[in-house]
């Protein structure tokens, strides 16, 4: 119902150049960039200027997405009061998420909403926070499950409603045999003097753990890089080196290591919400969805709390 041509030029300002814009939406650049000439055109006004290599948004261009947030969460929030009407809730609803929570969190949720609404079709899209985002704003997806990072969109942020699930700590693994495996809980300090296993650099991961590393007083020696949980108990359980790991993930299933609680003011913490369109938190189906996922997720975090106890 809203020009699809905005949708376009809001993943410009997202992402900064047509290219990646493009790819967020599975279009070719060439057709972006004539769709957004052609809206220019319509409406008499530049919308991006070249800088050098790159592009810039113009002030109309900034004008006009204001008002696209606006009508974007005001057409959601439409939908949601259309749903008070309807007696027999049908169509389709995609959830996605980051790998450890599509994988704990996002079965039982379709289950539930399969029982609640017998007439809606689910599906489960895995994909990386960011990623999460461009398929909430390109309508591909009702509802998001992400880790918070400083690199994605904040709770201020107009476009999207986002709804704390719970913290999700990151422990430490150790060989079964390791010096520190009879602890109850570690300062990330006490590993300092070990080799380290991290997710490759530029990874949220990375970023995480060598930031909480620094907080603390020392640089990581980094041995191996492995950006999958599992790769990373692995090569624990086989004597290369320590690595943290989300409380949420069950790594130390497939490759029996110690899992060590962090503690501290330097323990490596991830921060995981809810995120749908503003205005779609609404909607029966998505309201449904976010209740379950709140307690669910705390229940899941408290019985891990315990069984490390």
């Amino acid at each position: 119902m809203i020009d699809n041509r905005l949708m376009m030029l809001s993943m410009i300002a997202r992402h900064g150049t047509v290219t990646a814009a493009a790819e967020s939406l599975r279009y070719s650049p060439s057709t972006v960039s004539h769709q957004i000439k052609q809206l220019a055109t319509e409406l008499g006004v530049t919308l991006l200027e070249q800088r050098g290599r790159n592009i810039r948004l113009t002030p109309a261009a900034h004008s006009l997405l204001g008002h696209f947030d606006v009508m974007a969460a005001e057409w959601e929030r439409a939908l949601a009061d259309i749903d008070a009407y309807v007696t027999t809730v049908t169509g389709s609803i995609t959830l996605c998420a980051f790998s450890t929570a599509a994988s704990i969190l996002l079965p039982q949720t379709m289950r539930a909403l399969n029982t609640e609404f017998p007439h809606l079709a689910t599906q489960t899209i895995e994909a990386e926070p960011s990623e999460c985002y461009d398929l909430l704003l390109s309508g591909e997806v009702d509802l998001g499950i992400v880790a918070v990072t400083t690199e994605t969109p904040t709770g201020a942020d107009d476009r999207f409603t986002q709804k704390f699930l719970a913290d999700d700590p990151l422990d430490l693994m150790v060989p079964l045999d390791h010096h520190l495996a009879d602890r109850s809980s570690v300062s990330i300090a006490d590993a300092k003097e070990e080799t380290w296993i991290l997710g490759r650099p530029g990874t949220t991961y990375h970023q995480l753990v060598v930031a909480n590393c620094a907080s603390a007083g020392f640089t990581p020696r980094i041995g191996h890089y492995a950006n999958d949980w599992n790769t990373g108990t692995a090569l624990v359980h086989d004597g290369f080196g320590v690595c943290v790991a989300s409380r949420l993930s069950r790594s130390q299933d497939l490759h029996p290591v110690r899992r060590i609680p962090l503690s501290g003011e330097h323990a490596p913490t991830r921060h995981i919400a809810a995120v749908t369109r503003a205005g779609a938190e609404s909607r029966p189906t998505i309201r449904f969805a976010l209740e379950l996922l709140t307690s669910e997720t705390q229940k899941v975090m408290a019985q891990l709390g315990r069984d490390l106890g």
